[in-house]
């Protein structure tokens, strides 16, 4: 038996390169590329026939057997892996359809090689669109409940120790802005993704006289990778979404984390709906984060595939290589699917997780968090340096410790007692002020500062960064539709060329 798609080769395909390599990516990449191949089947066509390099009728044929297929879907596309890959599957059944003159003209002045390249790219801006709707939505739910749970104050952490004063919404609002980030991380990426590789060839572009912008426009792609070798040999786009989605899941991973901890027996600020949590199958008590766990989880899964992508991509020649653009992109794809449902979990967390408001706000007035609000009236009302002060207050909560106080009982007979031991003298600070300073609530309407927890700072910070949010939204709505307005002209060109 000689090849099927090569008389240069004389021999088939071994089996075992068809069982280990080429029907699993089939398998695997078949359905997932069709569409996306069937529009660059289809713009190509469109160029060849409009520069004169195909005959009318053979235009009419393609366009005819093209149209079909698309109409068919991928289901009866007969797939053999002797045929080594989606590509030469699909123009074997357009072949089958409208016969080898007209069919096997559709490959004229082009390569596997930049036509897979294509089809990355059109992947990834696909990606890129509902990776970015789905942060969207996060964000969105997160700015939401730093609204409504801005007065809910609770303990703020640095080492998973009391800190100061916050509330569950400014927390919340600081999620929001990190997924902003993310979200312009994934944006950033676009200008450098919607490139169109096309009319690079195999690596040196062709002698035909083809006309590489007007395919570019008939995809949707904003301009050309210019050099024909850069073109089929760069997947760096599909590495930096890699490296975005990587940073993505590391910051649910984190939020995750607190929640994890948050929603333990020993915290129990946080409840999740029962609808989200799982149970054991022994422990009739139980009511486990398991969403938490696998968010957790699937982050160090992203993290892995980002460094089994650039292993696979940094041995490799500046060329199409298989090992690079192959194997370099599986993992681009992998991830994107996990981080969109992981997306849509995190979601789900943040738009229902419920503070518990009475114990967070009797944790924080009795664990001292308040303790540097204290240092600050010893500043302000007493003329102290703020070190003078930090160790005064410092011997205060040693104090209130040892004799088993929380913060709501300490007294400014307590601040003297510290302050004769730290400094020699009494500050004799009135009750009143002593108390104010120690109460969480006030501690956190003092702080207005911009990006300050106070719920008027939060308020105004939401409200600034609903806007940003709208305005990204807008511009991920443009892009899809121009894409959306590309695909229908092509469609529209296609059916008149297929009715010529």
């Amino acid at each position: 038996m000689e090849s099927k798609v090569s008389k240069r080769l004389t021999e088939a395909v071994a089996k075992e390169v068809c069982e280990h390599i080429y029907a699993p990516r089939l398998d695997r990449d078949f359905r997932n590329v069709f569409g996306y191949m069937t529009d660059l089947n289809q713009a190509h066509v469109l160029m060849l026939a409009r520069c004169g390099l195909i005959s009318a009728e053979a235009a009419r044929k393609i366009a005819g057997g093209l149209l079909r297929m698309e109409e068919d879907g991928p289901a009866v596309v007969t797939l053999d892996p002797e045929r080594e890959d989606s590509y030469f599957n699909y123009e074997a059944h357009l072949i089958g359809l409208i016969g080898t003159d007209a069919g096997g003209r559709m490959h004229i002045a082009r390569s596997r090689n930049d036509l897979t390249a294509a089809i990355d790219r059109m992947r990834a801006r696909d990606l890129l669109l509902d990776a970015g709707g789905a942060l969207f939505a996060v964000e969105e739910h997160a700015l939401d409940g730093a609204l409504r749970f801005s007065e809910a104050v609770m303990p703020g952490y640095t080492h998973l120790q009391p800190a100061q004063p916050v509330t569950y919404g400014f927390y919340l609002a600081g999620v929001a802005q990190a997924i902003a980030r993310d979200s312009q991380r994934l944006a950033d990426a676009w200008p450098r993704t919607n490139l169109s590789p096309l009319g690079a060839g195999a690596l040196a572009g062709t002698t035909f006289a083809i006309d590489r912008a007007a395919v570019a426009a008939s995809l949707g792609f904003d301009g050309l990778i210019e050099n024909t070798l850069d073109a089929v040999a760069s997947r760096d786009f599909g590495l930096e979404i890699l490296a975005d989605l990587s940073q993505v899941a590391i910051g649910w991973s984190r939020v995750a984390q607190d929640y994890h901890v948050m929603v333990s027996h020993e915290f129990q600020t946080i409840e999740f709906p029962d609808r989200v949590t799982g149970t054991s199958s022994i422990m009739p008590q139980k009511k486990n984060p398991v969403v938490l766990e696998h968010l957790k989880g699937k982050s160090g899964h992203l993290l892995g595939l980002y460094v089994a992508s650039a292993t696979a991509l940094k041995g490799t020649h500046f060329t199409n290589t298989i090992d690079g653009n192959r194997e370099g992109m599986r993992g681009v794809w992998e991830a994107g699917e996990e981080a969109l449902r992981c997306l849509a979990l995190f979601d789900l967390i943040i738009s229902s997780a419920r503070p518990n408001a009475e114990l967070m706000k009797r944790r924080v007035t009795e664990d001292f968090a308040s303790a540097t609000d204290l240092a600050d009236v010893l500043v302000r009302d007493a003329g102290l340096s703020f070190r003078e002060a930090h160790h005064v207050v410092g011997g205060v909560v040693r104090a209130a410790m040892d004799r088993g106080l929380a913060a709501d009982g300490i007294t400014t007979d307590m601040v003297d007692d510290a302050a004769r031991d730290q400094l020699g003298r009494a500050l004799g600070l009135p009750a009143e002020l002593v108390r104010r300073s120690l109460d969480p609530s006030a501690s956190v309407d003092a702080r207005i500062l911009p990006g300050g927890p106070a719920p008027k700072a939060v308020a105004r910070s939401v409200e600034a960064a609903q806007a940003r949010l709208e305005a990204r939204r807008a511009e991920l709505a443009a892009k899809r539709s121009r894409l959306t307005e590309a695909r229908d002209g092509l469609k529209r060109d296609m059916r008149e060329l297929a009715a010529s």
